[in-house]
């Protein structure tokens, strides 16, 4: 019992320290800025992934605990309805207090009150908050990636185009290697599908099931940025004929000719929406930096990604195609991730496993499936069953983590969703075709 406390303990200490590790570049003014209703304030994120521990961990769990701030119950409650009304997350970048400083003095006490109740726990009491604790650490984990890609979307509205770091978005020298083909095959028939394993998942990667699929084929690497230039140059954003209705509606009302923070050299757009004749740039973390075409692309919407898969005579993978190539494929997170602090899908060194390379790392990978449900999935009844279930409904998945998504919280049958516009993530695509 005393070995699972200090694994708990140690790695509450390593996740929290992490949050404020990527708030620490980052003025008071950056901190609260929200560039649009989708992103959140830095600030805002550090209130709420501590509100889930005050909330769901240190509330039933530590009857001696009282939260210092009432109030914060309210102001950073995310989407739960079942513990109370919430502030309109498009207001978030409204509020002027709690101050930077008051909210890393209110993570200090809760962090605290969550190490003693860790502490004293006994085995049973242990045993009942070792999930929530788990949980509330994989939470905290998505918020850094929303961290990350939040205040990017934030400096980059700014012409000065702020740098988060210097040393951010830095291209790597790619060694030169045999790469085998360029796609691979796979049968198909009857096979298992979702999380199967020991450790840590959230409910909506079960039950495990069986699907059916047709033998298909996926392409080895992710699609570059001088293949998408490529789109651009023949008209992509040009051909009606290449886009979903509703995406062709998008590109027309907001402007897309390119994806999120691109721009020609002689412009002064951040959006990808103003077409140049010069050099194409990308706006990073980092700074402006020349495109780099064999780096993979990212920040483009399902849209985009299923266009460009039309133009190139392929398709999007599925996501069970694509969890199925993963089992077989039973690849190493050695893409770039969070932990290589590049924030930038800078196209890191990795071998090919099962044929495959960065299937997990780099972006996150548009599929052409729904977010629905599993066969036999149902949600909590509790408060904490409002996490997934309830947003199984016109959004899309993606899978295999990103530049921005810690190494540790990744795994195979991990699901992640957005609406089919959206594109400040880092968000990428990989080709499949039937054979």
């Amino acid at each position: 019992m005393a070995r699972m406390k200090e694994t708990l303990a140690d790695r509450y200490r390593r996740v929290r320290a992490r949050t404020e590790a990527l708030a620490a570049p980052l003025c008071v003014e950056d901190q609260i800025i929200q560039s649009m209703p989708d992103a959140s304030p830095v600030r805002w994120h550090r209130a709420h992934t501590t509100w889930f521990f005050e909330t769901f961990v240190l509330g039933p769990h530590a009857p001696s605990h009282r939260s210092p701030h009432p109030a914060y119950r309210h102001l950073f409650n995310s989407y739960y309805n079942g513990v109370c009304e919430q502030w309109a997350r498009a207001r978030r970048g409204i509020l002027s207090r709690p101050t930077v400083a008051e909210v890393g003095a209110w993570r200090a006490e809760v962090d605290a009150a969550t190490l003693g109740l860790i502490e004293r726990a006994d085995p049973a009491l242990l045993a009942t908050i070792e999930p929530l604790v788990t949980l509330g650490l994989n939470h905290e984990q998505q918020h850094q990636e929303l961290i990350v890609t939040d205040i990017k979307h934030g400096l980059l509205q700014n012409p000065l185009v702020p740098v988060y770091r210097e040393d951010a978005a830095a291209s790597p020298k790619r060694a030169a290697r045999d790469d085998g083909p360029a796609e691979v095959g796979f049968d198909g028939g009857l096979v298992e599908i979702g999380f199967d394993g020991e450790g840590f998942h959230f409910d909506n990667e079960r039950p495990v099931h069986r699907a059916y699929l047709r033998p298909y084929r996926l392409a080895r690497d992710l699609v570059t940025c001088g293949e998408y230039r490529a789109f651009i140059d023949a008209g992509g954003y040009r051909d009606a004929s290449l886009w979903l209705s509703d995406g062709w509606d998008v590109v027309q009302r907001e402007g897309w000719q390119a994806p999120l923070y691109w721009h020609q050299s002689g412009e002064g757009s951040s959006e990808g929406s103003v077409e140049g004749t010069g050099d194409w740039h990308q706006l990073t973390l980092g700074g402006r930096r020349p495109l780099d075409d064999g780096a993979p692309v990212t920040h483009v919407s399902f849209f985009e990604a299923d266009a460009f898969a039309r133009w190139a005579g392929k398709r999007l993978p599925t996501e069970h195609e694509w969890e199925h190539a993963a089992r077989l494929a039973k690849p190493e997170a050695d893409g770039t991730f969070l932990d290589d602090e590049a924030f930038h899908p800078v196209g890191r060194d990795a071998p090919l496993h099962g044929g495959l390379r960065h299937l997990l790392g780099e972006g996150w990978e548009w599929t052409q499936s729904s977010y629905l449900p599993y066969p036999g999935y149902e949600a909590p009844r509790d408060a904490l069953g409002e996490y997934n279930g309830k947003f199984m409904n016109a959004q899309r998945v993606l899978r295999g983590g990103s530049c921005a998504t810690p190494r540790e919280h990744i795994r195979a049958s991990y699901r992640n969703f957005f609406q089919p516009d959206k594109r400040w993530q880092f968000t990428a695509i990989r080709l499949a075709d039937d054979v």
